[in-house]
Order: C-alpha cells, then sequence, then structure tokens
C-alpha cells in the first residue's frame, strides 16, 4: 500500500470514529449541561481544565517520542513499553500529589475536590493505555485507535443517559470518566496482546535518562500548551465562581469538539512525517503543503458560518440559562482557526526533531495568557478568556510561521493567492447564510456547506494537483 492510501486509509477510519465521536459527544454535552446547570457544569469543567493540566506530568512527552521513535525503528517497541510503562506509575503518582496540593491551597469545596479527585484518576488510567496506543499509531494501524475511541464516547453517552435518568449526582459524572477510561484501557491492552505482541519486561534503567531528556521538550511544549488552553477555566473558578467557567466552557466545548477534524491529520500524518525526514525530503515538503492547504480550506469558513450561527447553535444544544455563551462562542471559533493552522506546524517541527522551538514558542505564550488572564478577569469575566485565547493562538501562529519560513520550508502554492480564494468563497457563504437566517439550522448549514464548496471550486482553490492527489487516495491514480 502507497503512502497516499495508507494516509488515506488512516484518515478514513480516524474521520467516521471522531465523526461518531463528535455525534455522542453533542448529545452527552446538551444532556450534562442541561442537567447540571452552570454552576454544576462549571465544576466538571474545572475538573476537566485542572486534571489536563496536571495530568501532562503524568507523560512529560513519552507518548509523543515513542510515536517518532517507533514509526522510524519498530523493533523499538518492546523497549518503549517495559521501560516507559514503569516511569509513567511514578508520574501518575507525582502528579496526583500535585492535585492534591493545588485544591487544598485553593481551598476548593469537597464537592468539587472529589469530582476533581476522581477525574484525575481517569486521567492516569489514561496516560497507561497510551502506552501502547502510542506503538499502535507508530505501526499506522489507526482502526484501532479509531475504535478506541468510538468505545470511550460510547460509554460516556450511556453513563451520562443513566446519570440523567436516574437523576443522580455530579460525583456520577465525574466516575463516567473513569469508568470509561478503565474500559479503554482494557480493551487497548487486548488489542495490543492480540494483533501485536505480548510484552517482554525488560527494564533499562540506562535507558531512562537519555528517554526522558528527548521526550522532555515534548512533554513541555504539552505542559505549556495545555496551560494556556486550561489556564483561563480554572482562573474563572478562583477568580469568578462556577457559573461564569460553566458559561465560558459550553461555548469552549463545542470548540474542543471542532478540533476532531485537525486531530484526524495529526494522528495519520506525524507518524509519515517521521518517516519521511530521513527518507524523502521532497515529499516531507509536499505533505506539509497539503496539510496547511487543506487547513485553511476547512478552518476559514468555519469561523464565519459559527460567528454568524453561534446564537441559533447555542440555544439548540443548550437552553435560555447558556444565552450568555453565544458571544464566547463568536469569539472563541477564531482561535479554532489558528489551531487548524498551527496542526502543520506542530507536527513538522516534532518530526524533524526541533520539538525544543515549539516549546520555546509555546512557554513564551503561556506567560502571555496567564498575564493578561490576570489582569483582565476581574473586569470582563469569562469575555476576557474569550479573547485572551484568541490572541495566545494568534500569537502561536505567528511565532510558529516565523519558525517554518527560517528553517526553508516554503508554502509554494499555498500563499495569499489561495488565501483570498478562501476569503472570497467564505465571504460568499457568509452573505448566504444570513440570507437564509430564518430556516432551519442544519439546512442552514448542509446550504452552506454546499455554496462554499461550489465557489471555492469555481474560482480554482482546489487545483489539478489536488484532484491528483484525491485520485491517488481513491486508488484511481
Amino acid at each position: 500500500m502507497n503512502t497516499a492510501r495508507t494516509i488515506a486509509k488512516n484518515s478514513i477510519v480516524l474521520l467516521i470514529s471522531q465523526i461518531i465521536t463528535f455525534a455522542f459527544s453533542f448529545i452527552i454535552t446538551i444532556f450534562t449541561a442541561r442537567y447540571l446547570g452552570t454552576e454544576g457544569y462549571g465544576i466538571l469543567s474545572l475538573a476537566t481544565a485542572l486534571t489536563g493540566i496536571v495530568g501532562i506530568i503524568a507523560d512529560v512527552g513519552l507518548g509523543t517520542l515513542t510515536i517518532r521513535d517507533v514509526s522510524r525503528d519498530k523493533s523499538m517497541a518492546n523497549k518503549y513499553i517495559s521501560n516507559t510503562i514503569f516511569m509513567k506509575i511514578l508520574l501518575s503518582v507525582l502528579a496526583f500529589f500535585v492535585i492534591i496540593l493545588i485544591t487544598n491551597g485553593v481551598s476548593y469545596s469537597p464537592v468539587v475536590k472529589n469530582v476533581i479527585y476522581i477525574v484525575m484518576l481517569s486521567v492516569v488510567v489514561g496516560n497507561i493505555a497510551t502506552i501502547f496506543m502510542s506503538v499502535i499509531q507508530a505501526n499506522e494501524k489507526m482502526e484501532y485507535i479509531s475504535l478506541n475511541t468510538m468505545l470511550n464516547s460510547a460509554v460516556l453517552l450511556v453513563g451520562t443517559l443513566i446519570g440523567v435518568y436516574y437523576q443522580l449526582d455530579i460525583l456520577f459524572f465525574a466516575s463516567i470518566y473513569l469508568i470509561a477510561n478503565m474500559i479503554n484501557f482494557i480493551y487497548i491492552v487486548i488489542v495490543y496482546f492480540w494483533k501485536f505482541s505480548i510484552p517482554k519486561i525488560q527494564v533499562d534503567l540506562s535507558f531512562w535518562s537519555p528517554t526522558l531528556k528527548q521526550a522532555l521538550p515534548f512533554g513541555l511544549t504539552g505542559t505549556f500548551a495545555t496551560i494556556y488552553v486550561w489556564a483561563d477555566t480554572f482562573l474563572l473558578s478562583v477568580m469568578q465562581d462556577n457559573t461564569a467557567v460553566g458559561t465560558y466552557n459550553a461555548a469552549y466545548k463545542l470548540i474542543t469538539v471542532l478540533l476532531f477534524i485537525p486531530n484526524v491529520f495529526n494522528a495519520s500524518l506525524f507518524p509519515v512525517f517521521s518517516k519521511f525526514f530521513v527518507s524523502s525530503e521532497n515529499s516531507l515538503q509536499l505533505a506539509f503543503e497539503k496539510y496547511f492547504k487543506f487547513m485553511l480550506l476547512i478552518s476559514f469558513p468555519l469561523g464565519v458560518g459559527t460567528t454568524l450561527l453561534s446564537n441559533k447553535i447555542i440555544l439548540l444544544i443548550f437552553d435560555s440559562q447558556f444565552a450568555a455563551s453565544t458571544v464566547v462562542l463568536q469569539i472563541l471559533i477564531w482561535s479554532t482557526i489558528f489551531i487548524f493552522l498551527n496542526s502543520p506546524f506542530t507536527q513538522l517541527l516534532q518530526s524533524t526533531n526541533k520539538q525544543i522551538i515549539l516549546t520555546k514558542i509555546t512557554s513564551i505564550c503561556m506567560v502571555i495568557n496567564i498575564v493578561l488572564n490576570l489582569i483582565l478577569i476581574p473586569k470582563y469575566s469569562y469575555l476576557a478568556s474569550s479573547v485572551v485565547t484568541v490572541i495566545t493562538e494568534f500569537l502561536v501562529f505567528t511565532l510558529v510561521l516565523f519558525t517554518i519560513r527560517k528553517s526553508g520550508y516554503g508554502f509554494s502554492k499555498l500563499n495569499l493567492e489561495i488565501t483570498i480564494k478562501v476569503v472570497i468563497a467564505s465571504t460568499i457563504m457568509g452573505v448566504a447564510v444570513l440570507l437564509l437566517y430564518n430556516l432551519w439550522l442544519p439546512l442552514i448549514v448542509l446550504l452552506a456547506i454546499a455554496i462554499y464548496l461550489a465557489v471555492i471550486y469555481l474560482i480554482g482553490g482546489i487545483d489539478s494537483d489536488d484532484i491528483i492527489l484525491i485520485k491517488q487516495i481513491m486508488g484511481r491514480g
């Protein structure tokens, strides 16, 4: 199977799983937010944010390093599994100790503390499972990752529906995350033992130090990025209240769900980028350019459409108690555009052994994000966090773009011309959305997509190279 077909197969199975996950997450968000209300949903969001930040300690980049190195040399799989499992157990204990210190330092209520502890346990279990998932991803067997994703979402959905039906408390909703990750852990271990091999435990302490040193830039990058993604939620809980957290995270949840699109490409292309770096510079350049172009084609119209339809979206998914989330969504959606566009840069830097550059960039942006939130949240609450998030992602994009250009990776056809075409097509689509605004929301969305695709094709936003690539992917080229 050639590279284009492999990428296509992996992207398709991941896309299918992510669409199903998107649908499940949509239902979960509706029921959870409406049932728990702004305050209860705020507590659960706080737990997710705080454990997401601290949970990075339990991985410190080992997962990403495993994918990169095993994709280049499959014989390293057993060595990584044998050693990282013990590293992660020790790191997980440290992470849990840190979460205890934070929750007691802030003096959260007993209920909030217990929710955070339960969710943290689920993060620890999930981190251990990623040891096996990383090797599976390095072997480009994304169908098993896809099944894992769908299983996780299905368990969360069933648990949520049970919680709502029987009117259970917020501790049960926190426990759903733990149950889901425990089931996923069992699944991924069985798959690995069945389809790959039963690892031979061969602990090599001399392997630990150099491995942790190589993984640390990945881990720091993940830590800094996670902090500036979730710091606003934590600071809102401290400087405002759980209602503000719930209002902000209702919109933020929708943003994070949309990230399944770049996540699909990231999972499929990171092993490919890593191999191309040592085998074909031209192939790496082409893959990078196409990835960036497709992210641009998708993200900008998504931003325009969501901005115009945010009120309808919020009222459809939630209810009037979340009406204030409308303006939050209108602002936050523009951070999504930069996250989409940053994805090709991130994969390129990580796969070409330049992860330390990304670490420096994310550290700068993390500091700026926290400082701005500390200054603005007391006066502007969740609106400040929304704007600061956009500013942060734009800054990441600007710095990474500058770095990539200095590294010699140009954009050739992915330049001002394609950007102008995307803006034109998105503007025409936006006008159509305004004219169709009184129609049923799903119908508006379908018509908007059709109009955008027709316009972008007619003005040459999709060129002959793209058509050839699509034919190769379909097995016709």
